[in-house]
């Protein structure tokens, strides 16, 4: 299993990062990244903890374990710079909070997150719009087909949108808990609750995570087999 999208308690999840990624890893995860909620006054200090948990769990375990960071509920006007900052602080995934339909987020963040050379997946972007998406495509972002109950509500709309536009997809799991954690046969059922086909699906889960890695610079060599 891929997974870009989870949280410790460093942000609103419940476990340290060290226990999230062993437990992922023995439910067959290879890839994942850790991406805890940030915003200006807490990114330093979520990402110097967690690429240091990631290092140690790469150098002894076979997973491959991604610091990375959710850039949530801020002002869209700030989305660029931080997510640049995030990247300077070791961020090797930068994920943005997105226009989910269940939330309030500020209108204008699934624009800015899209417009942004330094974001990589816009999480949850709920009603995203036709232009929103032809940038996403444009720019390289990947938007999530989300598998967390209430975000999820949006993925049919998402999933349509997004290939329209021919824009790049991602499943994750936006786990807070360690029964969040997903398993390939609740992926699946999710990728194809989206509307899409066994095909379509099975490439949802097998050949985008590897387009991820590979547009986030992560050498093929480096995923656990």
């Amino acid at each position: 299993m891929f997974d870009f999208h989870t949280h410790t308690f460093l942000s609103d999840g419940e476990l340290a990062p060290v226990e999230l990624v062993r437990r992922a890893m023995k439910i067959g995860y290879r890839v994942m990244a850790i991406t805890d909620h940030v915003g200006p006054g807490n990114m330093e200090f979520v990402l110097k903890t967690l690429v240091a948990d990631c290092e140690m769990v790469n150098k002894r375990w076979d997973i491959l374990a991604l610091p990375g960071v959710e850039i949530t509920h801020t002002p869209s006007e700030d989305i660029d710079y931080l997510a640049r900052e995030c990247r300077r602080l070791g961020a090797k995934v930068v994920n943005v909070h997105g226009e989910t339909i269940t939330e309030p987020v500020i209108e204008g963040t699934n624009h800015a997150a899209v417009s942004s050379h330094h974001v990589d997946i816009l999480a949850h972007p709920g009603l995203i719009t036709p232009n929103e998406a032809r940038i996403a495509a444009e720019n390289g972002v990947f938007l999530e087909v989300s598998a967390r109950r209430g975000h999820g509500t949006a993925n049919g709309h998402v999933v349509q949108t997004a290939r329209a536009a021919g824009a790049s997809l991602v499943l994750d799991s936006d786990a807070h808990a360690p029964g969040d954690l997903l398993t390939r046969e609740f992926a699946m059922k999710v990728a194809r609750g989206s509307g899409l086909d066994l095909e379509d699906a099975v490439s949802l889960l097998d050949q985008a995570p590897l387009d991820f890695l590979e547009r986030v610079g992560v050498n093929s060599e480096r995923i656990p087999a």
